[in-house]
């Protein structure tokens, strides 16, 4: 029997919700039907799904993320700026705030003994300018650097193109465009700066830009070097370069002295003006030591005048003349022709700068006998009086020798050897100095080396040269036989002055000096320390040599008879040398020369002259030079009032006959 089903039990389902007709709806169920899910953005029965929006929190998170990374840079920066880097920064700051620029010091004077300027410093003006305010920004002009230099570079004398680069690096705050210019020339930049500033400030009123390309220009205050005397002691004084540095003679050799100690000025500035109330700091200049030299202004115009004059007129190369104190060893001057003007060097002949009385070297001639004669007196070998005969030719080594003039044989005293300026009765003297000539040549050059040659004056000069000596032992066959008339070793005309000096004062050889004394910043003065004395020879020896050398010039046969002085006894000794080409190194042409001293009975005043080959009229040292002598011991005398000699000369005799 089929069983019965029990009756399904009825489960409450919920209510029904009425739809809008008033219907009832029916439930739904539970489980998640089969059917297939409805697209996306409906509802079933076609109605649109609403859009869900995602959590805001990952992209806040995001956010404050790259916030707080961002803000963690700006400190970091600005940690550096204001604490690691502050210094620099700072530094960038003040530098573009603050200029600053160097007070030049003072130079101090060159004057001569009694205190008259020859060298000395007026006011300057070194233009400056800054180059950022040349830029388009700043200048409200595109070519603002290219406008002002137009404007500027026929005031200055200066490169229109130059001037143009110098103003276009606006990187830099600072350029000069010309240094030590007169206070006229800056007086006309300022005044263009004004007409080109009132403009601008006319152009800003109605509303313009108010362009000014001059604005950026500037001034520093500084000194000038002048030569009131021109060419007046050129040689002695040098000059000073465009940086303000000595350039040459004693302005080089003294620049630490007389260029003292720059100060500094630094100061805020806005617009290329400075800023009156942002304070200042200045460290002062100290001016340069004043130098009182040895030389006389007016003995040094004589002797430049002189020799001046006579290189013109026998159209020679150059001349120089040294005037030297005997007892003291202070130049009294030192002249050479041709010359230049420090005050411009640009129409000077570079062959003309520099000192060649102490930088020339050549071979003396016969004013060099004088020592060889020194050394034969002082070994006793002769005295003035030993007769010396004198043939026309005189074989010796792998030569003839000669006098500058063909003569019989002559029979002469050693005083007449060297009044004539025998080279034969020379070489026979001094050829007693040794057994043997190498003995002699070694006793000679002990001689010449006492006397300086080959070593410099001790004037520190720059430039100065020692001379060319060989040692004995080097000499040539024809040198041992050349030097002791004066070929075959070389000196400068201060050397060949100094052998003089030493004669005359006694045979003590006194270094020479230039600078007499200085002056500091204080006034206070400081003698130069007392130069360095060498005993050459004896004082009988000396006193015997100025009574040959007197024969030279008042003996009527003596070569130096136009060296004569009314009044004054007068000691000297001419030169007439072979000279060597210093572009081709052979010999060409002459040297002629004259050394001497005054008053031979009491030596004060020592005079040297030299000529470099003259090529019109006569070219003997006593023709051409015996003159210039002369003239500039004659002012010299009378300059410093030297009494006339109160006694007449010895007169030692020349020559003796054969058989006495």
């Amino acid at each position: 029997m089929p069983t019965k089903e029990p009756p399904r039990r009825r489960v409450p389902g919920p209510a029904r919700s009425r739809n809008a007709a008033g219907g009832s709806r029916r439930p739904r169920s539970t489980a998640r039907p089969e059917a297939r899910r409805p697209a996306a953005g409906k509802r079933r029965g076609g109605s649109p799904q609403p859009i869900r929006l995602g959590s805001p929190r990952p992209r806040l998170r995001l956010i404050s993320l790259c916030l707080t990374l961002v803000m963690l840079a700006f400190v970091v920066r600005l940690l550096q700026v204001q604490a690691v880097d502050a210094d620099t920064y700072a530094a960038k700051a003040q530098k573009n705030r603050y200029l600053e620029y160097t007070i030049a010091a003072e130079r101090g004077e060159i004057t001569d003994r009694s205190g008259i300027a020859l060298a000395t410093s007026v006011d300057a003006h070194d233009i400056t300018a800054d180059p950022k305010l040349f830029t388009p920004e700043d200048s409200k002009v595109p070519d603002a650097p290219q406008q002002a230099a137009a404007l500027l570079a026929p005031i200055l004398g200066k490169d229109e193109a130059e001037l143009a680069k110098k103003l276009s690096t606006p990187e830099s705050r600072y350029t000069v465009l010309a240094r030590r210019q007169t206070p006229q020339v800056w007086k006309q930049i300022k005044d263009l700066k004004s007409v080109f500033a009132d403009k601008a400030a006319e152009d800003r009123v109605n509303g313009g830009p108010g362009a000014d390309v001059l604005a950026g220009v500037l001034q520093e205050p500084t000194t000038r070097r002048v030569y009131p005397n021109g060419d007046l002691a050129a040689g002695i004084l040098g000059f000073v370069n465009s940086e303000g540095k000595g350039g040459g003679g004693l302005e080089a050799q003294l620049n630490k002295r007389l260029q003292g100690e720059d100060g500094k000025i630094r100061y805020a500035q806005a617009g290329g003006r400075p800023v009156p109330t942002a304070g200042s700091t200045e460290i002062p200049a100290v001016a340069g030591t004043d130098v009182e030299l040895t030389i006389d202004r007016d003995i040094q115009w004589a002797a430049q005048r002189a020799i001046a004059d006579q290189v013109e007129k026998s159209e020679a190369d150059r001349g120089y003349v040294v005037v030297q104190n005997t007892r003291t060893g202070e130049v009294l001057a030192m002249a050479n022709a041709p010359g230049y003007d420090p005050n411009d060097l640009t129409q000077s002949n570079s062959a003309a700068l520099g000192n060649a009385a102490l930088q020339d070297v050549y071979e003396p001639g016969s004013t060099s006998k004088v020592m060889s004669m020194a050394a034969v007196l002082e070994e006793g070998v002769a005295t003035p009086g030993t007769h010396v005969t004198v043939p026309n030719r005189l074989h010796r080594g792998d030569r003839l020798f000669r006098d500058d003039i063909d003569h019989p044989t002559w029979y002469l005293t050693l005083n007449g050897v060297l009044a004539k300026s025998s080279n034969i009765g020379t070489i026979l003297a001094t050829g007693q100095l040794g057994k043997t000539q190498a003995e002699a040549n070694k006793v000679l050059y002990s001689y010449l080396r006492k006397f300086g040659i080959g070593s410099t004056t001790g004037l520190d000069y720059p430039g100065e040269s020692p001379g060319i000596i060989a040692k004995p032992q080097d000499w040539s066959t024809s040198q041992q036989y050349t030097i002791p008339f004066g070929q075959g070793l070389s000196l400068n005309a201060m050397q060949a002055a100094s052998v003089y000096q030493t004669i005359a004062n006694g045979g003590v050889r006194i270094e020479p000096t230039l600078v007499r004394g200085t002056k500091d910043a204080g006034d206070r003065y400081t003698a130069s320390e007392a130069p360095e004395r060498t005993r050459v020879v004896s004082e009988k020896t000396a006193k015997t040599l100025a009574k040959m050398l007197e024969s030279v010039v008042d003996d009527e046969e003596g070569t130096g008879t136009k060296a004569h002085i009314q009044g004054y006894r007068v000691a000297g000794k001419t030169g007439t040398a072979n000279r060597v080409d210093p572009v081709r190194g052979v010999y060409k042409g002459y040297t002629a020369s004259f050394a001497g001293f005054a008053p031979a009975d009491d030596p004060q005043i020592t005079v040297y002259c030299a000529i470099q080959n003259p090529t019109k009229g006569s070219y003997f040292g006593g023709q051409i030079c015996g003159p210039i002598y002369k003239k500039v011991m004659e002012f010299a005398l009378k300059t410093l009032q030297t009494p006339p000699s109160g006694s007449a000369p010895a007169r030692l005799p020349v020559s003796f006959k054969p058989g006495e």
